[in-house]
């Protein structure tokens, strides 16, 4: 079975390079401009493999220079969020880069290590349809289902 979990010695330099290719042909096919806070937020996210809140990700950008304002870190995720590139780690309030194009998956799941912190997305069709059939027996229209699901990694259960 492939883990979901990069390995943690594996190179973030390779992730963060596939996430910023992934997101400017994703930009490029939308007419949408990857700005450089764009694409500095999407970087931090993307060397973490970690959910990152705004001010965490405020504080890393700060300690490459310019400290940028709270604001100006929600529109880029607002951005990055609404074109696919980053999801909302919800019982965290905070963000995680995505490369994967999730257009043909009906849905996904986030494995959250409790030990480590990463964070994993595995498929989740057949949740997502049950969750849909209880939705549509209860007379209830779902807008948004996010599934998370707390545990140990892999990794960390190995170490």
């Amino acid at each position: 079975m492939a883990s979901v979990f990069p390995s943690p010695d594996h190179d973030h330099t390779r992730c963060t390079a596939e996430a910023i290719a992934h997101a400017e042909a994703r930009c490029a096919e939308r007419g949408e401009r990857l700005t450089p806070m764009r694409r500095r937020v999407l970087e931090v996210l993307a060397g973490s493999h970690k959910p990152l809140g705004a001010y965490e990700i405020i504080e890393l950008i700060a300690g490459a220079g310019t400290r940028p304002a709270p604001i100006t870190i929600y529109r880029a995720l607002d951005f990055l969020r609404h074109n696919g590139l980053v999801h909302r780690i919800e019982s965290r309030n905070a963000f995680l880069a995505c490369v994967r194009d999730h257009a043909a998956e009906p849905a996904v799941a986030f494995l959250i290590c409790e030990r480590c912190g990463a964070v994993g997305e595995a498929p989740a069709a057949a949740v997502a349809s049950s969750l849909a059939a209880a939705a549509r027996s209860a007379g209830f229209t779902p807008k948004l289902s996010v599934i998370e699901i707390t545990g140990t990694c892999a990794h960390c259960r190995e170490g």
